[in-house]
């Protein structure tokens, strides 16, 4: 058995979540988070508002946060380095810093100032993202390059599992998709409620801001393997900083790096973090995965019972 950890994205949030890591968890998310963040974690975690804590500045702090104290309740509790590791657009930071590439602080600062600027993008000019149900990757490029030859904005930001494409563009473009549907054979077109079109161009003016930041972080070397989502392969030590930059207007190829995970040897799957979704899309994206799920503190002892102490090929 080798294990892969998956650390879930934007998306995951609700409000409650983390209520037992922040009584357990005080040195990792007591006051300096705070001070960090420039706001209370834990009452923007458990009380809310869902309004608020949904915002894309807030939301990604918060994931990684919990998603990463939930890490370091699994370690304690005697789990070893896994085969490798990956996440879904913010999760890549929460993998990264699981593998020593940042330490908890500065991948916090890294993930909020990501936030702001993706919000301040999205401010800029109104787009969205909608989700394509039952079409595969090849069929919606198609789509979003027909549409942009006839002057839209359409671009695929999210390649999650077979049959579970996310595009991204203007919201003209969002509407026209919709409307379009069944000409275009689509079965299903869902969207999403997000503040703006992710993964795309749109979000230019935040990978200059996050650009920036990660020149002045310092970068370690990946402890185990983390996969990157922009090639769906395991970063190099070098490749880092350009790859996160070129994360937020390049699609998320997650699906693709699981398989890609799948064909190292890792076959099985621990989701670690708020929600379910990434142990789902493992499901969906590699046949005969088996999949666990850490999104409490006491989902850990019967993870590990089953697992063992994880660790590699």
């Amino acid at each position: 058995m080798s294990v892969g950890i998956l650390f879930p994205g934007q998306g995951s949030q609700y409000v409650g979540m983390g209520a037992d890591l922040f009584e357990a968890k005080p040195m990792i998310l007591g006051d300096r988070t705070d001070e960090v963040l420039g706001f209370s974690l834990r009452t923007l975690c458990l009380d809310g508002p869902e309004s608020e804590l949904t915002r894309t500045e807030n939301a990604q702090p918060a994931l990684f946060a919990i998603s990463y104290a939930l890490w370091d309740t699994l370690l304690e509790a005697g789990a070893q380095p896994p085969g490798g590791a990956a996440g879904h657009s913010l999760g890549e930071y929460t993998a990264l810093a699981a593998a020593g590439v940042f330490d908890y602080e500065t991948a916090l600062s890294l993930v909020a100032l990501r936030g702001r600027a993706m919000a301040r993008a999205a401010e800029g000019e109104a787009s969205g993202m909608a989700a394509l149900i039952g079409v595969d990757r090849a069929t919606a490029e198609e789509i979003t390059h027909t549409r942009r030859g006839n002057g839209g904005r359409l671009h695929v930001a999210n390649v999650n599992a077979p049959g579970q494409v996310v595009v991204a563009g203007g919201q003209d473009d969002i509407a026209w998709l919709t409307a379009s549907a069944g000409d275009l054979g689509l079965r299903k077109v869902i969207p999403l409620n997000v503040s703006g079109a992710f993964h795309t161009e749109f979000m230019s003016a935040a990978q200059t801001t996050l650009d920036e930041a990660l020149s002045a972080a310092h970068i370690g070397v990946p402890s185990f393997p983390v996969w990157s989502n922009t090639t769906a392969k395991p970063h190099e030590p070098g490749s880092i900083r350009p790859l996160l930059a070129r994360q937020l207007v390049e699609p998320v190829l997650f699906a693709d790096s699981l398989v890609d995970m799948a064909a190292t040897g890792i076959d099985t799957f621990i989701h670690v973090g708020p929600g379910d979704v990434t142990a789902g899309l493992a499901r969906k994206s590699v046949t005969g995965a088996t999949t666990h799920i850490v999104s409490r503190i006491e989902d850990i002892p019967s993870t590990l019972d089953a697992v063992g102490t994880m660790g590699g090929p």
